[in-house]
């Protein structure tokens, strides 16, 4: 069982509460303190040094037994707050009631003595402190306190306890956060519930709108304590001393040996008869109670290890990594990972289109073995990707792109890769072919067989000028495989907003409209794209697709079937969640820093949760379906009409699809260099104003600024071959990893969906960075390429290094482990065995 440290040696004397004066007194106490005092009743106790009091008190181990009993405690230094009976009377009847095994008898009291008095101490299965500030135990009284936790005592601690105890490190250790000022009123204000395992939170609504009067914390604890609940700062009002997104109001821990719960709610008497902060209670005593148990272990960063499980290449050789692109984890373990083609520092860079080796690269697979921890160079594609840096008209994306492997892989050992060959580039029009192919790894040896490719699907793409180029790709559980393709186009010529400048061209093919790529029902490029392969290396097209490829419309022969999802950008990495066969997309926006109240938003990269074929905006809307400019020749600098995200329309010369396109899906999350969801005031059109001081962020807890969406798994835990020794735990279930190539403020977070909305345009409900349990920083992961959950329930990332278009010693491949144990308490220690 976890242990909290020991504070013995830092407790508060007995004669701190005389120093209880001044501002800090009245910020915590609101009120007179109280002297600490000797008590005549104390059973046990000795001072063994000045200032420090060690207890002998003998108590059970674990306090209480199957007829469960909770004692609330409700002294107070100042006068007793109205919320006390109100409380006390919450806790009685929330034991009275329910089902026979989670009751229990309330007694209450507010004499301290309690503590020091083993034989009623020894009866209670937890404690609920209902207190005001100040000190309201002497030192003997806190020993025995400590003593029953240290036994396996539960303790509850309900909004003022925060303020208990002032001077005692070990009883903040237990509340776990300390509040900068007392508010004197209730406020409305949204709870966000964002664990859905523990029985305090778990029957809750995502969302919980409630009055409170909510505490602004000295520390935010999130991070050392489990945060079951937040409340969202955007609101209300929460004045001087703000946390921000991240303001927890609900946490617990193990903590000294027991178990303590502590919720910044319950400050006015309505809150106890809220029939959800009941609720609220009812799971936090059945935890401490040892009724129930619970994980209050799985968002503490020190449960969690990062380890770089590759090492630095061999001079001139690639033996370990090649410039990271992605992974994927077999089902038995085994990480395969990918290298796009720029990795070979020893190689030239070949940039002139004359030469036959223009931008010859090597796209790389490299296998890791968990049990052997041996890495193993698999094989090497010969690829366009190695152009090197400079302008965009000069380096490429291009490369080994993407890595799936087939569902029956470890019978037929199939890997699906997404590249462009460079024997397929035609240095006159500057033109390629995109490749999805299918390879057979020896399972043995870890050696794949590039004899034995498959083309199954191949497309034409511009090389003239880079980027995104996309490359993710995932099966479904119908063994359907998603490959998501970028429309690999430059940004240079529209300022940074939307990619519709028809005019650049190279040989007839323009390179800076994306009406010709992803927003066009012909061309495979910015799209996601849907088939099923079939075992002789062909593919068929799933039913249900975005167009089926025999459209009357417009005359006819203007869509492509193999489309799902049209009107993406850059969707480098895309996830398939088995459980619910929902897809997951992220991609990187455009360049422009801030929103034009002439040309539209600023750049967005986006991520989406997709549960149905449809049109994601790109070039004409981003966002929350926020519309672009058109432009159009003669004169692309010259603005036209808006877009309409509704009935949008591709009227681009380069066009050679449907005029009238999808209606416009809107997406769960976007970012820009000004914040997380910039949303703006609409006029009678729907057009936003675009004005930078009207903005309104709907997603405060992340921005960009160099940004680069890293879409993530969502987690799933338990399966057959989870290993508990380091298995994320089942408090994950259900979150959407979503993350960005850099480390400052762009996102590195798990986020939580609801079901109601996920896929039309809902935001997320919940949100919690990930950044100190997947480390950041030049001696972390500092460049996150790709991550994935391998079957024993470990995560493995990719860090691509600090360089671009190559790989050096950073490049490297990454395990995170979670060592917090099983959840609490132990099965063999709930006090009701039918409870288990």
């Amino acid at each position: 069982m976890h242990r909290a440290p020991h504070h013995r040696s830092r407790r508060r004397r007995a004669t701190a509460a005389v120093l209880l004066t001044g501002a800090l007194g009245a910020s915590l106490l609101g009120g007179n303190a109280a002297m600490a005092r000797p008590d005549p009743g104390v059973q046990s106790g000795v001072q063994s040094s000045p200032g420090t009091v060690r207890t002998t008190l003998s108590l059970p181990s674990p306090p209480g037994g199957a007829n469960v009993r909770v004692l609330v405690f409700h002294a107070s230094a100042a006068e007793e707050s109205p919320t006390v009976d109100a409380g006390i009377a919450a806790i009685e009847q929330i034991g009275l009631s329910g089902p026979a095994a989670g009751r229990f008898r309330t007694e209450a009291t507010d004499d301290a003595s309690v503590f020091t008095n083993a034989k009623k101490l020894g009866r209670y299965n937890a404690v609920v402190f209902l207190t005001g500030g100040g000190d309201v135990l002497d030192p003997e009284q806190e020993a025995g306190l400590e003593a029953y936790m240290e036994a396996g005592g539960g303790f509850v601690g309900v909004h003022d306890a925060a303020r208990t105890e002032p001077y005692s490190d070990w009883f903040t250790g237990l509340v776990g956060a300390r509040p900068t000022t007392s508010p004197a009123t209730a406020q409305r204000a949204v709870v966000e519930i964002g664990d859905r395992q523990h029985p305090a939170t778990k029957s809750l609504p995502l969302n919980w709108k409630r009055p409170d009067k909510w505490f602004n914390w000295a520390v935010n604890p999130s991070g050392s304590v489990h945060t079951v609940a937040r409340v969202k700062e955007n609101s209300y009002q929460p004045g001087q001393g703000a946390n921000g997104w991240d303001h927890p109001v609900s946490w617990c821990r193990d903590y000294d040996g027991g178990r303590s719960f502590y919720t910044g709610m319950g400050g006015t008497v309505d809150s106890y008869s809220e029939t959800d902060f009941r609720d609220h209670l009812r799971g936090a005593l059945a935890w401490t109670t040892r009724i129930s148990r619970a994980d209050c272990k799985a968002t503490i960063t020190a449960n969690y290890t990062a380890e770089r499980v590759t090492q630095p290449n061999q001079p001139g050789r690639n033996d370990q990594i090649g410039e990271p692109h992605g992974l994927v984890a077999a089902p038995d373990g085994r990480i395969l990972y990918i290298g796009r083609g720029g990795a070979d520092s020893s190689q030239p860079v070949i940039t002139d289109w004359n030469n036959p080796d223009i931008g010859k690269g090597k796209g790389e697979i490299h296998v890791y073995d968990p049990k052997t921890k041996k890495v193993t160079a698999a094989g090497a594609l010969t690829v366009f990707g190695n152009k090197g840096g400079g302008d965009e008209l000069i380096k490429v994306e291009e490369g080994l792109l993407g890595i799936e492997l087939d569902p029956d892989f470890m019978t037929n050992g199939w890997v699906y890769l997404h590249y462009t060959p460079h024997s397929r580039i035609n240095r006159d029009t500057h033109m390629a072919e995109r490749y999805v192919s299918r390879f057979t790894l020896d399972l043995a040896t870890n050696k794949l067989d590039l004899a034995s490719e498959k083309v199954l699907l191949k497309w034409p793409v511009q090389i003239h000028s880079c980027c995104h180029a996309g490359g993710g790709m995932a099966f479904d559980t119908k063994g359907n495989l998603y490959i998501a393709t970028g429309d690999n186009n430059s940004s240079r010529f529209s300022d940074g907003y939307s990619g519709n400048n028809p005019e650049p061209d190279f040989k007839g093919v323009s390179f800076a409209d994306a009406r010709r790529t992803a927003g066009n029902t012909n061309n495979l490029n910015g799209k996601i794209l849907r088939i099923h392969p079939e075992d002789d290396g062909t593919y068929t097209l799933p039913e249900g697709n975005l167009f089926t490829g025999e459209e009357p419309d417009e005359g006819g022969g203007k869509t492509r079937g193999e489309i799902y999802v049209m009107g993406v950008r850059n969707p480098a990495r895309i996830f398939v969640d088995k459980t619910t066969d929902i897809l997951y997309a992220g991609w990187v926006g455009p360049d422009a820093g801030a929103p034009s109240t002439t040309w539209g938003p600023a750049k967005y990269d986006t991520f989406a949760a997709i549960t149905r074929p449809g049109n994601h905006g790109w070039p004409y809307c981003m966002g929350n379906k926020q519309p672009y400019r058109d432009r159009n020749l003669p004169d692309p600098t010259k603005p036209l009409g808006w877009y309409d995200c509704d009935a949008p329309k591709n009227e681009s010369p380069n066009n050679d699809g449907l005029v009238n396109l999808p209606p416009v899906t809107a997406n769960t999350i976007w970012y820009s260099p000004q914040g997380g969801g910039p949303d703006y005031p609409r006029d009678a059109a729907g057009i936003p104003s675009y004005k930078a001081e009207e903005q309104k962020l709907l997603l405060p807890w992340l921005k960009g600024g160099g940004q680069a969406t890293m879409n993530g798994p969502v987690y799933r835990s338990g399966g057959a071959a989870s290993d508990p020794a380091v298995a994320w735990p089942a408090y994950w279930d259900g979150k959407w990893f979503v993350g960005d190539f850099y480390d400052g403020d762009q996102p590195r977070h798990a986020v939580l969906t609801d079901p109601k909305t996920v896929g039309k345009g809902g935001i997320p409900v919940h949100a919690e960075s990930l950044k100190k349990i997947i480390p950041v920083g030049a001696d972390g992961i500092r460049n996150l390429m790709d991550w994935k959950f391998a079957p024993d329930g470990s995560l493995y990332v990719l860090d691509y290094g600090r360089g671009f278009f190559t790989s050096d010693s950073k490049s490297a491949l990454w395990r995170v482990t979670y060592k917090g144990g099983e959840a609490t308490p132990a099965a063999d220690e709930l006090a009701r065995r039918a409870a288990q």
